[in-house]
């Protein structure tokens, strides 16, 4: 939920959420030009990217096709991507409008959710849409991979052994 007191100064804010067995580490880049250099980084590997523009600036929006292109750049093309436009509670405000940004999205086939950070209004929908994206994406590479986890490589699995009827360490 919005807080007017947190600070976003540091670039890359994050937060584990647990959604079934999976644990995925959630990065925030505040899109800050000053950060690009470093954020590019971060996409290498990355299952799914959300960009976050504000509803009341046009300048945040217009922004987002250009951190897509470094998206595209840098990530993989099976990377869940997923665009949220926030301050939706600020209606008089509104410089982007639903209509605009949904279009951008479906021509580009990236999901789309509008959220208001500041009642909490499709916050939680937009990480969980972003879940199920992810999801469907590992399933589909389970299915591409004959039902074996690719990042399984090198594990060891331990099982427990069965328990001898003495108690005696000196068995012959």
């Amino acid at each position: 939920m919005f807080s007017p007191l947190n600070s976003s100064r540091h670039p890359c804010h994050y937060r584990n959420t647990n959604v079934h067995r999976n644990n995925p580490h959630l990065e925030n880049e505040n899109s800050q030009e000053r950060f690009r250099t470093i954020t590019s980084a971060y996409y290498r590997g990355a299952d799914g990217i959300i960009m976050v523009y504000d509803t009341t600036s046009s300048d945040s929006f217009d922004h987002v096709n250009d951190w897509l292109k470094e998206v595209n750049r840098y990530a993989s093309e099976s990377t869940s991507k997923l665009l949220i436009g926030n301050k939706a509670d600020r209606v008089a405000d509104r410089a982007v409008s639903t209509e605009r940004a949904k279009e951008f999205a479906d021509d580009l086939g990236v999901a789309f959710l509008e959220t208001s950070a500041k009642s909490g209004s499709n916050v939680e929908e937009s990480f969980l849409t972003m879940a199920a994206e992810l999801i469907k994406q590992r399933e589909a590479k389970l299915a591409a991979n004959g039902g074996k986890d690719r990042n399984d490589r090198g594990k060891v699995t331990l099982a427990a052994g069965k328990k001898s009827g003495s108690s005696s360490c000196c068995n012959a």
